[in-house]
């Protein structure tokens, strides 16, 4: 997938191969898609509202974080929300919940992540519908459901749907799998109630997202806080297995902190002999790279928490899509 994903951003001669395959998968998502529309293949109405957080491209474009800022929000307002996801990069495909302690293995990197903010219940499964129930038996207080990805699972119907958008990446080339990264046209954009853009220009009517973050915890010892200054003179690597690793080390050099970068790819599984960096002082990584290194992490492993920040006028959307007398 990787070697693929390098002609997701420029057009080759593999396109000659690629574009008419692109045409089929078109064709696919848009018969599956019918129908589900048109009742022959059915859909499930939940008892509560479900807002869907998704995007049309593969790979990381910021959904969990703005995901946990909705949750947070929700909670602000007097709801009880419950978040379901996939549980890409693990090994678990029926409803299960998530915990601080889960293995990422198994429920993972993204999910555990979730459960250790505690904001609220964290169920996954590879069928969203069937995850979405099953938390709903475990915490029947829960009166609204988000789910991280899961824009092209229609069989969930959806009281919201938000996609967001890497603003540096967008959409690549502009072509579909394989030729390009799209799950789907972008007349789907059209469609959606809202579209946030994580970091680059940001059109009428979208909302932009931004994430913050500036202070450090260890690994090991997470009650230890270490802020920039705290890294001054410091020989430091840097490790980033997410969706868009130039962007963490990007962040980190406008932080001022000049690292050694070490991307790997999505949901990299790490090992041991990727945190041997004997001559670093210090190791920064995602807080979604951080829960798979927990178990092998040193005392020189710091962690970069961010926080999706948005202006309010996404959650008065949302609010009044869903309380339209008022709540």
């Amino acid at each position: 997938m990787q070697w693929l994903e390098q002609h997701w951003y420029r057009t080759t001669p593999l396109h000659l191969i690629l574009l008419p395959v692109s045409f089929i998968f078109r064709m696919l998502a848009a018969t599956r898609r019918a129908l589900y529309r048109s009742g022959i293949l059915t859909s499930v109405k939940l008892p509560i509202p479900i807002i869907i957080v998704g995007n049309i491209t593969v790979g990381g474009s910021g959904k969990t974080p703005l995901t946990l800022w909705l949750a947070q929000q929700l909670i602000d307002n007097g709801w009880h929300p419950g978040i379901i996801s996939r549980g890409y990069g693990g090994t678990t495909l029926s409803p299960q919940a998530v915990y601080a302690s889960s293995s990422p293995d198994e429920a993972g990197d993204e999910a555990v992540l979730m459960a250790q903010r505690k904001l609220c219940p964290v169920w996954i499964g590879r069928d969203r519908v069937g995850a979405a129930r099953a938390l709903l038996r475990a915490h029947p207080e829960c009166d609204i459901v988000l789910s991280d990805d899961g824009l092209q699972h229609y069989r969930l119907q959806r009281d919201f749907e938000i996609v967001v958008i890497d603003g540096v990446r967008r959409f690549g080339n502009g072509f579909l799998l394989p030729a390009g990264p799209l799950r789907e046209p972008l007349s789907r954009l059209a469609e959606v109630d809202a579209v946030v853009i994580n970091g680059g220009m940001v059109a009428t009517g979208q909302h932009s997202m931004q994430l913050h973050g500036e202070s450090f915890y260890n690994l090991l010892n997470p009650n230890t806080i270490a802020q920039i200054a705290d890294f001054n003179g410091q020989h430091m690597h840097a490790i980033a297995g997410i969706g868009h690793p130039q962007r963490f080390f990007a962040h980190l050099n406008r932080l001022g902190l000049r690292v050694k970068a070490h991307p790997f790819p999505d949901h990299h599984r790490f090992i041991p002999a990727d945190l041997d960096y004997t001559d670093a002082d210090a190791i920064l990584m995602t807080e979604k790279d951080a829960v798979k290194c927990t178990t092998f992490a040193n005392e020189k492993c710091w962690v970069l928490r961010v926080d999706a920040q948005l202006d309010s006028l996404l959650t008065q959307q949302i609010l009044e899509r869903l309380t339209p007398d008022g709540r």
